[in-house]
């Protein structure tokens, strides 16, 4: 089976272009995001998987779930999600949308994880210095792991700044055996 983000990003272009058409991306990305809060529902999550559930009422169920929170084109995207029963790909399709919406803004998400708690000080350092690397502004959002010993873990889109003890023993590790 293709992967969910493979499944999920045409939809997610296909929604982007015509909220960027209309100058509505705010409205897509609250559709989008409210639709996938109510996939998340475990008992509308079990609905869904249900194999007794025909399509047509299916659909008729989410779009009153979702009452008027789903404009016209809204109510289309999730029509098609049905007929073709990828329903279950919307959080996927949302996630995907917000990051072709933070592009366009440029915007980048990070996600910084350190063995003890950062200071707010060095938090915006931080946040200031990926910002001058990635010419863009950075979206962090700061964890703990002590697992990684020491130091700090850095991921902003599909790179990886990995200055922890952790990952540093695991290079060795691999230098070792190579």
């Amino acid at each position: 089976m293709a992967e969910i983000s493979t499944i999920a990003r045409p939809y997610a272009v296909a929604a982007y272009k015509l909220g960027k058409e209309q100058n509505a991306l705010a409205k897509w990305s609250e559709m989008l995001a409210f639709s996938a809060a109510v996939i998340n529902d475990p008992q509308v999550n079990a609905y869904i998987q249900d194999p007794k559930v025909v399509s047509a009422e299916l659909e008729s169920t989410f779009l009153k779930l979702c009452g008027d929170q789903l404009n016209e084109h809204g109510q289309n995207l999730i029509k098609v999600l049905v007929e073709y029963d990828r329903l279950s790909v919307l959080p996927a399709i949302s996630e995907a949308f917000e990051a072709l919406k933070a592009q366009d803004e440029g915007t980048l998400d990070a996600q910084i994880i350190a063995a003890t708690k950062l200071t707010a000080a060095a938090t915006k350092d931080l946040v200031k210095r990926l910002e001058t690397k990635f010419g863009k502004k950075i979206e962090a959002s700061v964890s703990v792991d002590p697992e990684i010993i020491g130091g700090i873990k850095i991921i902003v889109g599909d790179t990886v700044i990995d200055a922890s003890v952790q990952g540093q023993l695991q290079n060795l590790a691999y230098a070792l055996t190579a």
